[in-house]
């Protein structure tokens, strides 16, 4: 299973009624896990932090966004920190088997349907930016919902959204959505609030921005009468936890204050607290590994193996089937065509199909996910359609209940193998791109891109058509095999042009 952390942030943090209905709302999603919500009355903010299956994470944000809209009025919201929307920022964070890409290709689908189901106009930032000038998210919320507003209005060229209307939510703003790597929220304090100025002046000297530390956001707030220096650590591994500490004790002391105690807010990877109590104790070539409950994780960690998902196919059970080593194929398909485009990116040769790439990789990512939930989903629908034919035959009364049960049953069973099929045509699509435009050092490559997802997508439809050759009225199932046979043979010219590609490269 592929998981990916998400972190919104809501403009609110003194009503703990309205942030539990958010939080609910996050958590009615299947497969999601709430880590931690925290929110800070002096900011008028509450972080959720969830963890949950890429195909379920844009479901579960979505939900969040949308209760927020109900409840959160923002020409009527006070608080310390800057703020653009009722939901302010949405980040999607790859977790362990999940790609940078796959978080781009959910802040995608997740901007554009804000946009267009809750009317919010949504800039993408960090890597999901479609401009430069959109990375940084102090860029994008400047002016906060106010200024915004104002500009929005006046149809400033800076402030068209990526997604929904080009004028801001009359209380709900506007939203930032986004991918980025891990982010640690770490404040640090200076004492009373007469420090206030030492604390500016600190965060001045310690963001990236200002010529301090490249990877650290910086802020110096009041916050319950005390002065603290507010930080975003964007990347721990080349900004470390103790490090962005020690350069706020330096400048803190050299105006004579020292700091008072430190909080994360939200949660933390391991490593950075690992790394950071090892050089306090100035522990030489540490390791993860040497800590006991990351090995026994290690030993016990969950999630279905290749290994043992062919087991499975072997077994005597009947699932997973075809259908679902169909889709199986193709995820793998995807992720060649997903690789051949990163091996291009970057690449002075490459220059010209650059925008190019970086495009196909992204639907290659989102297509590996779609796939990868159809092997389960196409299980389901076997498993639907025995549960019909068990069904009572006696009196009429049920025998006509089952008889409709059968024929939705296996007409559902058709449509999730005709949907494995149009997710393989478009992989064999993003193959022929790659083998005629991509980097010829993996030209190969595409070709078995093409190669699998044309076979991927001749099993799906083999699945289509012995589901539907079931129905007892076989003209219900007529459209679903047309649409098989179209898409069958679209897919062998995408694969034709990508083999005539790779003949031609290799000789």
């Amino acid at each position: 299973m592929k998981l990916v952390e998400c972190v919104p942030n809501f403009s609110e943090g003194r009503r703990p009624e309205i942030v539990a209905k958010i939080r609910d709302a996050i958590a009615s999603v299947e497969g999601v896990a709430i880590l931690d919500v925290s929110s800070d009355t002096s900011h008028n903010r509450t972080v959720v932090t969830f963890v949950a299956p890429v195909e379920n994470a844009v479901d579960a944000a979505f939900a969040g966004i949308r209760e927020a809209r109900a409840h959160i009025d923002l020409t009527t919201h006070t608080g310390e920190h800057p703020r653009m929307g009722a939901t302010d920022v949405v980040p999607f964070i790859p977790l362990e088997g999940t790609t940078m890409e796959d978080c781009i290709v959910l802040a995608r689908t997740l901007g554009e349907r804000v946009g267009r189901e809750l009317e919010i106009p949504v800039f993408l930032y960090e890597r999901a930016a479609s401009t430069p000038a959109r990375e940084n998210l102090a860029d994008v919320r400047r002016g906060q919902f106010e200024g915004i507003r104002d500009e929005m209005n006046a149809g400033a060229a800076n402030r068209i959204p990526d997604f929904g209307p080009p004028r801001i939510h009359s209380t709900a703003g506007a939203v930032a959505i986004g991918a980025r790597p891990f982010l640690v929220a770490f404040n640090v304090y200076l004492g009373p609030a007469q420090n206030i100025d030492v604390a500016k002046a600190v965060a001045k000297a310690v963001r990236g921005s200002s010529g301090g530390l490249r990877y650290v956001k910086g802020l110096g707030l009041e916050v319950d009468g005390q002065a603290q220096v507010s930080m975003n650590l964007v990347d721990t591994e080349k900004t470390p936890l103790y490090r962005a500490f020690e350069m706020v004790k330096m400048e803190s002391e050299a105006l004579g204050v020292s700091p008072t105690w430190s909080e994360i807010v939200g949660v933390v990877p391991e490593r950075a607290l690992f790394d950071t109590a090892a050089r306090h104790i100035q522990l030489r070539d540490f390791k993860p590994d040497m800590v006991l409950e990351h090995k026994v994780r290690s030993a016990i960690q969950g999630g279905e193996s290749l290994t043992s998902f062919v087991a499975s196919v072997a077994s005597p059970s009947p699932t997973p089937g075809g259908g679902s080593v169909a889709a199986h194929v193709g995820a793998l398909g995807a992720a060649l065509a997903q690789m051949v485009a990163g091996l291009t990116v970057g690449k002075k040769k490459y220059a010209a199909v650059e925008a190019d790439m970086k495009e196909i990789g992204l639907q290659a990512a989102g297509l590996v996910n779609t796939l990868s939930a159809l092997v389960a989903k196409d299980a389901d629908s076997y498993s639907a359609v025995s549960a019909a034919y068990k069904l009572p035959s006696e009196p009429e009364e049920a025998a006509h209940k089952r008889k409709a049960a059968i024929t939705d049953a296996l007409l559902g069973a058709a449509e999730v193998p005709l949907e494995t099929a149009r997710a393989c045509m478009q992989v064999a699509e993003l193959a022929a791109a790659c083998a005629t435009k991509g980097n010829t050092n993996a030209v190969s490559d595409a070709g078995v891109a093409a190669l699998l997802a044309d076979a991927a997508c001749r099993g799906a439809v083999y699945n289509v058509r012995i589901n539907v050759s079931s129905l007892e009225d076989k003209s219900r199932g007529a459209g679903l095999v047309g649409e098989a046979n179209k898409i069958l043979a679209q897919t062998r010219a995408y694969v034709d042009r990508a083999t005539a590609a790779v003949d031609n490269a290799i000789g």
